[in-house]
């Protein structure tokens, strides 16, 4: 047990780990966002929003914990990526923050006051809450395809060079689309899973739209990353063993590098097919009115995408395009061999735990949301 436990299958253990809290809140807060997205398109009336709202209402608290566990695991495992992502995407970061903290008071006050100005507004917070962070998360995994401009002294002191708009590349904004229509899709297919009448008939018009945008932007973006740009390659050897040091390897640039782990390991192609055949899936399945399937597919969809960009940038975490070799890896970036192996024991208590409770919640909140249900229970409702 011990030996399996060795410093290097514990780096790599954390980094599946990052991937699937990745992918949990991905999937679980995806739809929030994703519905928040649709509020003006698919629900006309108030009534209409309010059954959007509340079809989310009892459960987008307990999605968050996906957000909050996923950045305290990096802060944790990774403090060197932490540090870096939060210093280079600084700005971007605290957009999202924005964004997030102005959707729980949006769920809050919109009730509050039965007036359509006021409702207005806090409808327009939630639709920017949910568009803001499904589009930056995009723009943020677009960047780290083509590099971040940052650095380390010999002290191991960060310099980031960037800038808040230099991140706006087309690149970059092609990935925010791709990451928007996914959540958008995921949004779209819990709706009509939760909804039923107008609402759910819109969402389904979206979920197709959606759909298809994905699927375009998702080849493009794939096109893109392997013939239109350089990838990254170690060129030294690593001793998956050594003490975290950034700079104690060598990278270059070569191009089609990001397609080398899936030449060297054609399996790894199963991770687009399930982001594709996912998304097609769910658009058949919503029109067949298999709501559930089809939430199971768009959710494959989701996990195959991020699986998809872990792949190609493997062993990669955050590439440098200012100095090569200060690039971020799971090898390098780590923390202590004692640190992960804690962690590791605590996730395998916990983490369970989160999945069962989260599971019983949503057995016990299940069933649609309805004009009538809002209308009679107006008090206690958002």
């Amino acid at each position: 047990m011990m030996e399996f436990l060795d410093y290097e299958n514990l780096r790599l253990i954390w980094w599946l780990f990052i991937g699937v809290l990745l992918i949990g809140f991905a999937v679980m807060d995806g739809f929030d966002l994703g519905v928040a997205a649709m509020l003006p398109f698919v629900a006309r009336t108030d009534n209409e929003r309010r059954v959007a709202i509340n079809s989310i209402g009892p459960t987008w608290e307990g999605n968050q914990v996906w957000f909050v566990l996923g950045g305290g695991a990096v802060f944790a495992a990774f403090p060197l990526l932490y540090a870096t992502a939060f210093s280079g995407f600084y700005f971007a970061m605290f957009l999202v923050l924005v964004a997030l903290i102005v959707r729980p008071v949006g769920f809050d006050f919109r009730h509050k006051i039965d007036h359509p100005h006021w409702r207005t507004v806090w409808d327009t917070c939630l639709f920017l809450g949910g568009v803001i962070p499904s589009v930056v998360f995009g723009v943020a995994i677009g960047n780290l395809f083509l590099g971040v401009p940052f650095t380390f002294d010999e002290d191991m002191r960060l310099f980031y060079t960037g800038g808040f708009w230099a991140l706006l590349n087309p690149f970059a904004l092609l990935v925010g689309v791709v990451s928007l229509s996914m959540l958008v899709m995921q949004g779209a297919t819990f709706l009509s899973l939760k909804t039923e009448g107008d609402v759910a008939r819109r969402a389904g018009q979206a979920m197709s739209l959606a759909c298809a945008v994905f699927v375009v932007t998702f080849i493009i973006a794939g096109i893109w990353v392997s013939y239109g740009m350089d990838g990254y390659v170690i060129t030294s050897e690593v001793n998956p063993l050594a003490p975290s040091n950034p700079l104690a390897k060598t990278v270059s640039t070569e191009s089609g590098a990001w397609l080398a782990n899936y030449t060297a390991n054609p399996l790894l192609f199963v991770f687009p097919v399930i982001a594709l055949a996912g998304a097609l899936g769910a658009r058949v399945l919503v029109k067949a009115q298999a709501h559930v399937l089809a939430f199971i597919s768009s959710s494959l969809t989701v996990a195959g995408t991020i699986a998809t960009a872990g792949a190609s940038l493997f062993p990669f975490f955050m590439p440098s395009s200012q100095n090569l070799d200060a690039s971020l890896t799971l090898w390098d970036a780590s923390s202590s061999h004692t640190t992960l192996m804690i962690m590791f024991f605590a996730t395998l208590i916990f983490l369970p735990l989160i999945i069962i409770y989260t599971s019983w919640i949503y057995r016990v909140m299940r069933g649609k949301v309805t004009e009538d249900y809002v209308k009679s229970n107006s008090g206690s409702l958002y």
